[in-house]
């Protein structure tokens, strides 16, 4: 049975648009590989970096939990939240693939684990602690 024209066009496109995407995701694949082995910008403390969403219902949920380890962890521990709805660069320049996503680095800015989904703050600090970093909540200051 013979093609008609049209549909050989119909199979070329699709040919050609399949070879672009996979073109297209093997080189994203390269640059997350890349962006992995990347330092944080922080020299003087451990660091966690959180990425999601304010409207991610799992974001929604730790984010009491961020805000709680800022506040009672800030002198031996660092926490930043990126908005990747807000910031939609970082989820490329950090090679996220799911939000919420935990980023754990040393003081020295090497990363040294990630997590994808919910964490409590137990699980962090936990996770710190299995990398070998003593994460201490601030001593009660005295009036």
């Amino acid at each position: 049975m013979r093609q008609r024209p049209k549909t050989k066009y119909m199979i070329s496109a699709i040919s050609i648009l399949a070879f672009i995407v996979l073109i297209s995701f093997s080189t994203a694949y390269g640059q997350t590989k890349a962006v992995k082995q990347q330092t944080a910008p922080t020299k003087s403390l451990p660091l966690l970096i959180d990425i999601g969403a304010k409207q991610c219902i799992p974001c929604k949920m730790m984010a009491p939990i961020l805000e709680e380890l800022k506040k009672d962890y800030s002198d031996s521990l660092k926490v930043e939240f990126i908005d990747v709805w807000e910031n939609r660069n970082a989820g490329e320049k950090y090679g996220i693939r799911g939000i919420p996503t935990q980023i754990f680095y040393n003081a020295s800015g090497k990363e040294l684990y990630r997590h994808m989904g919910f964490m409590s703050k137990e699980q962090i600090i936990g996770a710190f602690k299995e990398l070998g970093i003593e994460v201490k909540k601030n001593q009660e200051k005295k009036k």
